[in-house]
């Protein structure tokens, strides 16, 4: 593990211990790590260079306009090789929340996160992509005897 130093006007660090407390971190170190891998996660996946990625695409919507909910399973079944899972929750009579687990080509799941939050209907919604890489090992599994297997993980 490395060390460094910086520097922070007094208002900066104000700012920055407030979020600290308010998001539950120990340390300052904690927060610094968590915001370094956010955005050299951003920096990666604007930059193309992170070829697969995972995200969880929320959304809200009125389930009184059944079109939408219509729109919104059309489209996580045209992209059934993505989804890997999808929460629906019911917030009050009229509204509910959706939070889509997609994974796959970062190409792929961005295009089919965006057409997800941009659907006529749907409002709130929000993306968050974290791009992942591949093992550079493969591996047996025993549940799939015979053939190989290549794990994801979140780039570091």
């Amino acid at each position: 593990m490395q060390r460094f130093t910086i520097s922070l006007d007094d208002e900066l660090a104000a700012q920055f211990d407030e979020l600290i407390a308010a998001r539950g971190y120990i340390n300052r170190s904690e927060a610094v790590r968590d915001l370094l891998r956010e955005r050299l996660g951003s920096a990666a996946m604007d930059a193309k260079h992170a070829k697969f990625c995972v995200a969880n695409a929320s959304y809200i919507y009125d389930h009184h306009e059944h079109m939408v909910a219509g729109r919104v399973m059309d489209l996580q079944h045209e992209h059934h090789d993505l989804v890997v899972s999808s929460m629906h929750t019911h917030l009050d009579h009229d509204h509910c929340l959706e939070s889509v687990v997609l994974r796959g080509s970062t190409a792929a799941v961005q295009a089919c996160a965006q057409q997800l939050v941009a659907l006529r209907g749907v409002r709130h919604g929000h993306v968050h992509l974290v791009p992942l890489a591949s093992e550079t090992r493969s591996h047996q599994h025993s549940h799939s005897p015979g053939t190989g297997h290549r794990h994801l993980k979140p780039l570091s």
